[in-house]
């Protein structure tokens, strides 16, 4: 009678034993990366160019596909269906922390396992090269002095623009006209044909112009001047306020199935820490008008709750008939 059980004990040590070899051995075949992004943008530049640098310290080739739609939602939705077992990641931006908010989903990063969030898009403030303003300071206080004259440019309601003239009258007051692009590019077209004072911008999009002069640096959305853009102030010598809401911007991050082992989230956790701190990737990242952030663990998950509340408030507050959930609904603290 107890041969039975002892056969079944050595099933199930050896079991255990073939499984902690697996977790050991990982990985043992490539990895597929799901880009939740079209080929060409922000998120898909930004990941092939970090993507060879963690494939040469984990050994093996991270198969990248792009799945774009649904704002992020088909590339996520695709990875959490898929087996826990380290051998699906998704890439993806900010987007879906603000699913529930905008009723596109009812998940968030919450929902999957942060392996790194990688860097953050920086976004700086910029006028006409002829503009009077040399600073945001002198045009805040021009704003202070003539309200609803300047002409701030915008593209709707959760926008960047929106977002950051929410999160500048959460501490002060900017009362200015908004004219509505279709996207940065037409904005930027016409600051160059002196159609409207100024507009917060991505630096991947603003920074050329500035660096060759056609645009005005008036402020960078940082607590601290950045090396790419020297001479442009960070907007907290005009708002010092404003540095709890920082850092913000754009984003980019790595995750798994939740339910991954915790083994081979560790393994993915230190091959992208090391691969994003190289040089090479660093100076990249500052050249495309982004700053690394490298972060793991209760880092990561502490900007991810920072970055929803930031902002989810600031897109309540600039328009809350477009939203279809309020953040006190969702039980977002407010920054």
């Amino acid at each position: 009678m107890l041969k039975p059980l002892f056969t079944s004990l050595a099933v199930s040590l050896g079991s255990l034993a073939l499984a902690s070899s697996a977790l050991a051995d990982y990985p043992q075949r490539n990895i597929q990366g799901t880009i939740q992004w079209g080929a060409g943008g922000a998120t898909d530049n930004v990941v092939r160019s970090l993507t060879p640098h963690v494939e040469e310290i984990l050994g093996t080739t991270i198969v990248l596909t792009n799945r774009p739609g649904g704002t992020g939602v088909i590339g996520m939705n695709h990875v959490m269906r898929q087996r826990a077992d380290g051998y699906n990641m998704l890439f993806g931006a900010e987007n879906p922390q603000l699913y529930p908010l905008m009723g596109l989903a009812d998940f968030t990063y919450d929902d999957m396992h942060t392996v790194n969030i990688i860097g953050q898009g920086l976004v700086v403030i910029a006028a006409p090269e002829n503009s009077p303003f040399d600073s945001f300071a002198e045009l805040l206080e021009y704003a202070h002095e003539n309200p609803n004259e300047l002409r701030m440019g915008g593209t709707g309601a959760g926008g960047l623009p929106s977002t950051v003239h929410a999160m500048i009258n959460a501490v002060d007051e900017l009362d200015v006209r908004t004219v509505t692009f279709g996207g940065d590019g037409p904005g930027i077209t016409a600051m160059l044909g002196g159609h409207i004072d100024f507009m917060p911008l991505s630096l991947a999009a603003a920074g050329e112009q500035i660096r060759g002069g056609k645009l005005k640096g008036l402020a960078i959305l940082t607590a601290e001047e950045i090396e790419s853009l020297p001479g442009v102030p960070p907007i907290t010598e005009a708002l010092p306020d404003i540095e709890g809401f920082l850092p913000w911007g754009p984003f980019w991050g790595v995750f798994v199935h939740q339910d991954t082992p915790d083994e081979i989230k560790a393994t993915l956790e230190d091959a992208y820490e090391q691969a994003v701190g190289k040089e090479e990737f660093t100076e990249f990242l500052q050249n495309f008008g982004a700053e690394p952030l490298n972060l793991r663990g209760e880092e990561a998950q502490e900007y991810l709750s920072n970055w929803q509340s930031v902002t989810a408030w600031s897109m309540y507050e600039a328009d809350a008939d477009a939203l279809e959930a309020t953040p006190e609904e969702l039980g977002i603290p407010r920054p």
